[in-house]
């Protein structure tokens, strides 16, 4: 492909939050760009897939206004569909809530939303990494050959490592605690629950974060652990961590024992919620380039996709001198804001309490079902926050 020499709007990376922003802004009437390093979208991955209801993400962002690829995603996208989400703490206490939620195939997944905003008329370039932004101007290399390329209005979707972030200077500033490391497998030969995902609790071997199995159907399922390097032992890393909750974890690995890994997955989480600018006066920045995630549970599929379709629609209307591109810090701040904001508050509650096995057992005994649940979806009601708070002294 040979991308013309301008847009109205450019969308670096083609994940779940830059596929949305393209395609609401093509199907507002814009010229698009949709560019991504990977030359084939969706692969490899570098996170799982765990996608509420649409129902409950209106729970959990009942503010948003949700695209419509959260509710009409195709059937072929799901491996399989969870009933529940249990709490599993260091002493074996367990507790779980109802959530409705599909584990999606992330690779199919991601190509379905690719190819909603090229339906919509945006331009999709694969393989093609940004080399460098200078103002308005994009210098592209990859499969296709290397260009030059203009934009109205840039949009960073490239993860954690942005380099649009970085280019316009919209990044946080630097904080161990707040950057957690995702590492999994895929497995098969696996007798896990298929109604239920489960998050595991415990120092020795998640310190700090947690392990989780997510059926995917039939025997298999997706195990991994959520941790921050800051904390890792001495000599240990991330793998290291998941091979021990897998066949040591005393609940855990009864499960998994007969298992074989057919896929490793890893990733960078940035649970250290948004920078304070996500916009300049030709810049936005969206999904995880912009600590769009829940950090309570890690997850960032909704919020990166509600946040694209906000990036999209704002763009549009700035270049039709409807809006300035910075009233979109005001609208996705209006409409989630509060929920990764809290979210980030309950984490770093959290942080403390889980340096003891005993203190994060007894907080999850103390939790009902109704306030887990509440947590996972960025709220802290008020009896929570107390008791956190008490088992907190001297936490502001």
């Amino acid at each position: 492909m040979i991308p013309e020499k301008s847009y109205d709007i450019v969308v670096v990376g083609a994940g779940p939050a830059g596929s949305t922003a393209a395609n609401y802004a093509a199907r507002n009437g814009k010229t698009a760009l949709l560019i991504d390093r990977k030359k084939d979208i969706g692969t490899p991955l570098q996170c799982g897939g765990f996608l509420p209801h649409y129902e409950t993400l209106r729970e959990l962002v009942p503010n948003a206004e949700l695209p419509y690829t959260l509710e009409e995603y195709p059937f072929e996208c799901i491996h399989t569909t969870t009933s529940c989400q249990r709490f599993i703490a260091p002493d074996g206490c367990s507790k779980q809530f109802d959530v409705t939620a599909d584990a999606i195939d992330r690779r199919r997944f991601d190509k379905y939303l690719a190819r909603e905003a090229t339906r919509a008329g945006a331009q999709l370039m694969v393989g093609t990494t940004v080399t460098q932004i200078n103002n308005s101007i994009l210098e592209l290399d990859g499969v296709f050959g290397n260009f030059t390329v203009q934009s109205d209005v840039i949009i960073g979707a490239d993860g954690p490592n942005s380099i649009v972030a970085k280019s316009k200077g919209l990044t946080r500033e630097y904080d161990p605690m707040s950057i957690g490391t995702a590492f999994e497998y895929e497995l098969s030969g696996v007798d896990v629950d298929r109604d239920a995902v489960e998050m595991y609790f415990g120092k020795d071997y998640v310190p700090g974060g947690y392990a989780w199995i997510i059926s995917q159907g039939d025997d298999t399922a997706n195990i991994g652990v959520g941790i921050r390097e800051t904390l890792f032992g001495k000599g240990m890393c991330a793998r290291d961590y998941l091979n021990k909750f897998m066949y040591e974890h005393p609940i855990a690995s009864e499960k998994l024992k007969n298992g074989s890994v057919v896929s490793v997955v890893s990733g960078i989480v940035p649970v250290g919620g948004a920078p304070k600018y996500t916009a300049t006066n030709d810049t936005l920045i969206v999904g995880d380039a912009a600590g769009h995630i829940i950090a309570t549970n890690g997850g960032g599929i909704p919020t990166a996709m509600v946040a694209g379709k906000v990036a999209g629609e704002t763009a549009s209307e700035s270049i039709d001198g409807k809006c300035d591109l910075v009233e979109y810090e005001k609208r996705w701040r209006s409409q989630m804001g509060m929920e990764i904001r809290t979210a980030v508050y309950v984490r770093k509650l959290m942080d403390r309490l889980m340096r003891s096995d005993y203190m994060i057992s007894k907080a999850i005994r103390l939790t009902s079902p109704e306030h887990m649940k509440a947590i996972q979806c960025g709220q802290l009601p008020d009896v929570v926050k107390k008791t956190l708070l008490k088992m907190n002294p001297g936490f502001a």
